[in-house]
């Protein structure tokens, strides 16, 4: 058995690039607005309550972009040509097969608008994009 090649560089910047794309993608002159009349989301106004998800947005964001730069490595170990190339389609399969296939089950389920939907599985296909990016620039020595 082989394990994947992992450049854990690449996965850290990846993982940091997930809190800029959100932080610009919700922000309210952005879809922010959109996104917390949707949800149903008031901000409290206190800065203490953001510590709770932005830490475990860290600790997700880290394990995507760890399975994802595994994942790519194992696509371009098997497929070869492009180490970019092979990180922006599996990027992008990966994220049709599971995240938004996964959101738009739950959202049907939980009766949340369309819109919602594709704004947060749009907001996913960007992230996932840009991580893979990030780590097929970077690939492993």
């Amino acid at each position: 058995m082989t394990v994947p090649a992992i450049n854990y560089i690449a996965v850290v910047l990846a993982t940091l690039s997930s809190m800029v794309v959100g932080s610009i993608w919700y922000t309210p002159k952005v879809f922010g607005n959109y996104w917390m009349k949707k949800s149903g989301v008031t901000p409290s106004g206190d800065a203490k309550d953001a510590i709770r998800p932005i830490v475990v947005t860290v600790i997700v964001s880290f394990i995507t972009a760890w399975v994802l730069a595994g994942a790519i490595w194992i696509s371009f170990d098997f497929y070869g040509g492009s180490f970019l190339v092979n990180a922006l389609l599996t990027a992008a399969i990966l994220w049709a097969g599971f995240t938004a296939a996964r959101f738009i089950t739950h959202d049907q389920f939980d009766g949340r608008p369309p819109g919602l939907t594709l704004l947060n599985s749009a907001h996913e296909l960007v992230t996932v994009l840009v991580m893979a990016l990030i780590i097929g620039v970077w690939p492993p020595a």
